[in-house]
């Protein structure tokens, strides 16, 4: 996870509009489409993003399969990050869910000259409430660099709890990195002490 991330901020006409599934405050989510690949291959370039969250680089194209793949993947749901005027600044995801046993992963990454304007908190925010105000889920996990300390400040201040870390658990540009486990688990959120996304 990268905390917040290019484009400029310009209203979108009525033929570009994305419906909004799910909005909180400053920010709504919108399910990804297929059109939205080239959208992610420049955000997923991104230096920062390549290194924290360790994508891989991909063609446009195997980009493009992936996310048509995905749509239909029931364990996994994808949305991009939406301002008021319905520019796209990020992808946010809920993958590997286990409706069994009630848990799930998130993934964030923000284009780049949106990061550190609360962006990633607010999107980070109304998917936890997606995933336990309108799912069965129990525990929510994410990992990302133990020196990436903007996720790290993200993911604490929308409730996560420091877990551990996987040692040595990522290799980028010939060095290991240890990665930071944070969990939310369903009581935890049930206490926190802000709107939810439906009260926003």
């Amino acid at each position: 996870m990268i905390e917040d991330g290019g484009t400029t901020d310009t209203e979108l006409d009525g033929e570009d509009a994305r419906v909004v599934s799910w909005r909180n405050g400053e920010v709504g989510l919108a399910v990804l489409d297929v059109d939205d690949a080239e959208l992610l291959q420049g955000w997923r370039s991104d230096p920062v993003a390549v290194h924290e969250v360790g994508f891989w680089p991909r063609s446009l194209s195997a980009l493009r399969e992936r996310v048509e793949r995905d749509r239909d993947n029931e364990d996994r749901d994808d949305f991009l990050v939406l301002l008021p005027s319905g520019l796209p600044i990020g992808h946010i995801a809920l993958t590997a869910q286990d409706m069994v046993n009630g848990t799930a992963r998130v993934e964030l990454v923000l284009a780049p000259e949106h990061r550190g304007r609360g962006y990633g908190g607010a999107a980070l925010d109304a998917l936890v409430d997606l995933a336990f105000g309108e799912l069965p889920l129990q525990r929510l996990a994410v990992e990302t660099h133990t020196g990436n300390s903007a996720a790290l400040a993200v993911l604490t201040g929308s409730g996560f709890v420091p877990e551990g870390v996987s040692r040595s658990a990522c290799l980028h540009r010939g060095r290991r990195y240890d990665l930071a486990v944070l969990s939310l688990l369903r009581p935890e959120w049930e206490v926190l002490d802000r709107p939810r996304a439906w009260d926003a």
